[in-house]
């Protein structure tokens, strides 16, 4: 099971929440002067790491707020939530398995 800790209602279970995708993506400007090539780059195409990620949420069940989610999809452990707007966290991300 894992945990995330909305901005409003504190830890809830993830049972409670909604992912939607990757946070930060900042809508081009100039939209019209966008080549098509470029338009479907922005709409259609994303990062899809392996570690720390950050994502927006809505807390579906509970408070319907968004907000935005560090956490590493390796592991699903969650390093930060934050509210829209507030500044990305720095996160020093370590995988919490260990190498033998």
């Amino acid at each position: 099971m894992m945990m995330i800790e909305c901005p409003w209602c504190g830890k809830r279970d993830q049972s409670e929440f909604t992912a939607h995708g990757e946070a930060h993506i900042a809508r081009p400007l100039d939209t019209f002067g966008l080549s098509d090539q470029q338009w479907g780059d922005y709409v259609f195409f994303r990062s899809n790491p392996k570690g720390l990620h950050y994502e927006r949420w809505v807390h579906s069940f509970g408070c319907r707020q968004w907000f935005n989610v560090a956490r590493n999809t390796a592991t699903d452990e969650v390093y930060a939530s934050y509210k829209p707007g507030e500044a990305k966290p720095i996160i020093k991300a370590t995988t919490s398995r260990a190498k033998k």
